[in-house]
């Protein structure tokens, strides 16, 4: 039977991938999860590690789509989304990098948003009417959406971000594309953001009219392939290896994709959840209280969430279980001054540069580490160090961190992008003008 799937505040109502692809936020406000995952002996088939990187993906989604999609749809799908790779590079003793900043927009978000781009025009690709894709972004989500969806037919995008809160070459990734793409500058933090897209979702009547969904991680279609490297980063370590993956986390939707390929049978010893100052998962793993707040701004832009929406798909797959969670997910959490020293000692220690994000998890690894120095560590570095340039530039130095033509040229492109208040019902408002 093809996968279904349901809310997680609801688990007695199932429905099609193309509804909880198409719909992202569940109209109980929950979010959506698979009916069944494939257990190991599905996904992790003879001959497995040496797979090409795409084959691995369309064997792990295919397992877990259970015929949703055409076999030869779905292989082109993953195909043409995952045409770049993801290197395992060994910094020191045990202690590995996962760089997921080869895609287009030099951030891990491109594998998410490059296959839930080819997926939704593959569900939608009979509609008379075009999509409207609502997305809120802390920084590299949006360039990787707008990258993803720009130009692409019958789709229009609307890319919320907080003004004065992502870095320069982030929002230029945002605001300098126009055609199908619409940069909405909120004065606000991301949850503003985020509380904004999910006020669209649940005005039922104008989510139906405009034709909305979501390419945030609230949308499983963008959650799933974040799987596929968790494995890829596995099978480059020896056979037998149980990796303790670090990942730096803000809406958590990275850290779900590895807790859900875990239950499909990736090798994994532990996952560390790193966070800067907006430590409420990491709080919560701590005491089994769970208190989001507003976010604080940080030099590692993206992780600043104060209220993660994954936190939901979190508990379902721990079965809201505190100990089980606490006990699969160590968290650690560091400010600016450690983060800005992690940069420069990376640095002088190994000679590899690594962006804010990246310095944030190493700091969790290195912490891992010193209690348990056997362990295999991966750091998922997620976004390319140029990107944070200023930062990078202050503790390095000028000349350090090369920047990329694709973002070199963005320089000199005019910032287009519509300045908008954090109430919902201006922004309401401003989508409706959109159908008028």
């Amino acid at each position: 039977m093809a996968q279904r799937f349901y809310s997680t505040s609801s688990v007695s109502e199932f429905v099609d991938l193309r509804e909880a692809v198409l719909r992202s936020l569940p109209p109980d406000n929950g979010l959506y999860m698979p009916e069944r995952l494939p257990g190991p002996e599905e996904v992790l088939q003879p001959g497995w590690r040496d797979w090409p990187f795409a084959e691995l993906g369309y064997r792990i989604v295919s397992a877990l789509f259970a015929g949703a999609v055409p076999d030869d749809t779905l292989r082109e799908i993953v195909g043409e989304s995952i045409n770049f790779d993801a290197p395992l590079v060994t910094i020191a003793e045990k202690m590995h990098v996962l760089e997921l900043f080869h895609g287009p927009s030099l951030a891990f978000k491109d594998f998410g948003a490059r296959f839930m781009a080819r997926l939704m025009g593959w569900l939608t690709r009979e509609d008379e009417r075009d999509l409207v894709v609502l997305v809120a972004t802390s920084g590299d989500t949006g360039g990787a959406v707008a990258s993803a969806f720009h130009g692409v037919p019958g789709t229009r995008v609307v890319v919320l971000y907080p003004s004065g809160k992502v870095s320069d070459l982030q929002e230029k990734q945002l605001t300098t594309l126009g055609d199908n793409i619409t940069a909405l500058e909120v004065s606000g933090t991301f949850d503003d953001c985020q509380r904004l897209v999910k006020a669209a979702f649940l005005n039922r009547e104008l989510s139906e009219e405009l034709n909305l969904t979501s390419a945030n991680s609230i949308n499983i279609a963008r959650l799933i392939p974040q799987a596929f490297y968790y494995f890829h980063a596995a099978r480059q370590l020896p056979e037998g290896a149980k990796p303790v993956f670090v990942v730096p986390s803000g809406n958590f939707g990275n850290l779900t994709a590895g807790l859900l390929a875990r239950l499909m049978g990736l090798p994994v010893g532990q996952f560390v959840a790193a966070t800067n100052v907006n430590d409420v998962v990491p709080a919560y793993l701590e005491s089994g209280i769970y208190e989001p707040r507003s976010s604080l701004p940080t030099i590692s832009n993206a992780m600043d969430v104060g209220a993660p929406s994954n936190f939901v798909r979190m508990l379902e797959i721990h079965q809201h279980q505190h100990g089980l969670m606490a006990n699969r997910i160590a968290g650690r959490c560091f400010d600016d001054d450690e983060t800005r020293a992690a940069i420069r000692a990376v640095k002088a220690d190994t000679g590899y540069v690594i962006d804010p994000h990246g310095a944030v998890a190493y700091l969790a690894a290195k912490s891992w580490q010193a209690d348990h120095p056997g362990d295999e560590m991966i750091v998922l570095e997620t976004a390319h160090p140029s990107k944070f340039l200023d930062v990078m530039e202050e503790e390095l130095g000028e000349g350090v961190v090369e920047i990329p033509e694709r973002l070199a040229c963005l320089a000199a492109r005019e910032k287009e992008a519509v300045e908008l208040p954090p109430e919902e019902e201006v922004f309401l408002d401003w989508l409706g003008q959109m159908s008028g």
